[in-house]
Formats: structure tokens, C-alpha cells, sequence
């Protein structure tokens, strides 16, 4: 009989309740692939410079969410690359979150409130979790045994 493993009774217990409650499992390749990762590049640089988020679904809701959202595809994963490293930062990311982020509608030349997350309607968003997420910060590397992610956008870590 094998030895338990964290990932025996801890990883796959969580990956198997979230795909029973209708979460998508994405396997940690394809979260990589998602995230921009050369699976050819020596593991130890492998995560640097990579977002966080599943880019092309993010845009993809944000302007399925926001018909006027008109930036250039990637700019707003830019926008939250650039948020301080510090409580104020992840009181602003949060504001997004909560659907209280700007973006400017050039056709009618104002600010509208940036739709993230469908909360009215929340079948509309998509739902998926994934292991072995690692991110580099260009200074350090972590990676967390189980991500969720609400519209391609992390939501929630477990370590």
C-alpha cells in the first residue's frame, strides 16, 4: 500500500469536490499553456515574466460582460500587473472584483463601471480550478497547491 501523500489526501480531495459542485478542472499543463508558459525553457525560469491570469478568457468576458470596452487585448491584465504589491493595491484589485473598476466608453466620452464577474446572472461566468500553480514575481517564485479561478481571473489560493 502507498504512503499518503499531501496531493492524495489533500490536492485531489479539493479538485474532486470542486468538479462534483460544477467547477472545470484544467489540468496544470494546459493552465501553463493558458498562462503563456514555454514548456521548453529550464524550470527555474520558466514562470518569469508570466501573468497570473487566463489572458484570452478574460478578455473574452470582460468585453462579452462590457459591450463598449474597447482597450487593446492584454491591457487590462497590464492594469493589474502594475497595482501596488501592498494592502492598497489589493484593496484596488478587489474593487475590480466587486465590479467597481473603471474604464472609459470613448463613444460616449465617460467612465462605466467595469463588469468582472457576472454576479446577477453567475452561470454566465466560467468556473475553473487547477494544481501546481506557480507564479514568479521576478524577485520570487511560489506556487500553490490548488487555484480557483472565476473568468480566467484567480480568486482563491490554497496552500
Amino acid at each position: 500500500m502507498s504512503a499518503p501523500t499531501e496531493h492524495k489526501t489533500v490536492q485531489a480531495r479539493i479538485l474532486s469536490y470542486a468538479e462534483a459542485i460544477g467547477w472545470t478542472l484544467v489540468s496544470r499543463g494546459d493552465a501553463e499553456r493558458r498562462r503563456g508558459v514555454d514548456p521548453e525553457t529550464q524550470i527555474k525560469d520558466r514562470m518569469k515574466g508570466r501573468t497570473l491570469f487566463f489572458e484570452d478568457l478574460l478578455d473574452a468576458k470582460v468585453r462579452e460582460f462590457n459591450p463598449r470596452y474597447a482597450e487593446a487585448e492584454g491591457a487590462l491584465p497590464g492594469k493589474f500587473r502594475h497595482l501596488h504589491s501592498d494592502i492598497y493595491g489589493n484593496r484596488e484589485f478587489v474593487e475590480h472584483l466587486r465590479n467597481r473598476g473603471k474604464f472609459f466608453d470613448h463613444e460616449e466620452k465617460r467612465e462605466r463601471d467595469l463588469i468582472l464577474i457576472d454576479y446577477d446572472e453567475p452561470e454566465r461566468n466560467v468556473y475553473e480550478v487547477t494544481e501546481e500553480f506557480s507564479y514568479h514575481n521576478g524577485h520570487y517564485g511560489t506556487r500553490q497547491d490548488v487555484v480557483f479561478l472565476i473568468n480566467g481571473i484567480p480568486v482563491l489560493a490554497i496552500e
